[in-house]
């Protein structure tokens, strides 16, 4: 395994600047350089457009309420036409309906065949792109003998808790574990559906074309290998992934991804189809000449004490990325792939570990703690969604 060298640890140390914070928030820390490859993420990602406007070095976040409480174990969330949200809760296997006003928490019903344990689970859940028509609820989540991906209709006419059709499953045989299911997916603007996976612990399998995990797969919504991936008979979008547990598209449409670490650098991601990103060969940005050519660098790097990333979204022109064991939300500004400068952490230690974050649509964010899951301080209320004004 690579490590980042001792002049390059100096050089991305050079990068932090002081950054005021507001509301809560705290100074920048960690990070590394750009990735200096500036190619497209595939079929779906255009290239830049000169429209977007480069958003300034410091930003800020604001706290302007709580949307609601109590829920266990809260992992994917993905809004629904009109603005609430589906919450699903890892442990519990449920599926909740959060009012974007009022909070007010409605169960639609649980996911039959949820195996909880360590860290699996009911995990990343995403709503289809036709959803007014077909009412259509994806979910990934780890069986007793894998992870796999499930929909189902959600029909809110019929009583709470009891809303959820039965699950069809459209892709399965992700290997689990213990650790590293990544877990999260999400419709791009190519109206396909991606997944972030794990390598479950089984180092190998991140670097194996015919194994889904440690990959970013990329398929139709009925689970097929969409057109324009780099083999067409594979879902396989890209390899050599730790742990993906974050998807984000910027306003050019390419694809971003957040990653976990081993104990030298957590990683984000300019994500290109049928490149490899390096692990286990590589952690972190690779030491020149040490490794063969042929690994994409990381855009950035953080130490996992100030990061740990899941959760990853776009909004006001950067990306903003939750962390859970450094209990902060990042934001790096874009101009095209590159960082405007170095990462502004926020919220630091003020509501613990960060699970999920999700553009509200409005410039706003979604953002959801994770101090259920076993690893956290529960506070009272917890766990909890806070809505976020973001510049």
């Amino acid at each position: 395994m690579q490590r980042r060298s001792r002049i390059a640890v100096l050089a991305a140390a050079s990068l932090l600047l002081v950054a005021g914070c507001s509301s809560g928030g705290g100074p920048a820390a960690g990070g590394g350089g750009s990735a200096g490859t500036g190619g497209r993420a595939g079929t779906a990602s255009p290239r830049p457009s000169s429209s977007v406007v480069v958003p300034p070095a410091e930003g800020t976040v604001r706290v302007t309420g709580t949307v609601a409480t109590g829920l266990k174990s809260p992992w994917g969330v993905a809004p629904l036409p009109g603005g609430d949200l589906l919450v699903g809760e890892r442990d519990t296997g449920r599926i909740v309906r959060v009012a974007a006003h009022g909070g007010k928490v409605t169960e639609l019903g649980s996911v039959p065949g949820v195996a909880p344990g360590g860290e699996g689970g009911l995990l990343g859940l995403a709503v289809s792109s036709s959803f007014g028509t077909d009412h259509q609820v994806y979910a990934y989540f780890t069986t007793a003998s894998d992870n796999r991906i499930a929909r189902m209709i959600y029909d809110e006419r019929r009583q709470p808790g009891n809303q959820l059709g039965a699950p069809n499953t459209i892709f399965k045989g992700i290997p689990k574990g213990r650790f590293h299911n990544g877990g999260r997916i999400a419709f791009g603007p190519d109206r396909m559906l991606y997944a972030g996976t794990g390598e479950t612990g089984d180092k190998p399998l991140a670097q194996d074309k015919k194994s889904p995990a440690g990959k970013i797969l990329r398929m139709t919504p009925d689970g097929e290998p969409a057109h324009g991936n780099p083999e067409p008979d594979s879902v396989v979008y890209d390899y050599g992934h730790r742990n993906v547990q974050g998807l984000a598209w910027d306003a050019d449409k390419r694809l971003w991804a957040s990653e976990f670490g081993q104990d030298a650098w957590d990683e984000l991601n300019l994500i290109e189809p049928g490149r490899n990103y390096g692990w286990p060969q590589v952690e972190g940005k690779r030491t020149g000449g040490a490794v063969p050519p042929g690994y994409a660098d990381p855009v950035l790097v953080w130490k996992p004490a100030d990061a740990s990333p899941s959760g990853l979204a776009y909004a006001k022109g950067s990306l903003w990325m939750a962390s859970l064991r450094g209990q902060r939300l990042w934001r790096i500004a874009l101009d095209g792939t590159k960082p405007v400068a170095a990462p502004q952490a926020f919220l630091t230690g003020g509501y613990g570990r960060l699970r999920t974050v999700v553009a509200a649509g409005d410039g706003a964010l979604w953002l959801v703690t994770g101090n259920t899951d076993g690893r956290g301080t529960p506070r009272k209320g917890d766990d909890r969604i806070l809505r976020l004004e973001v510049s």
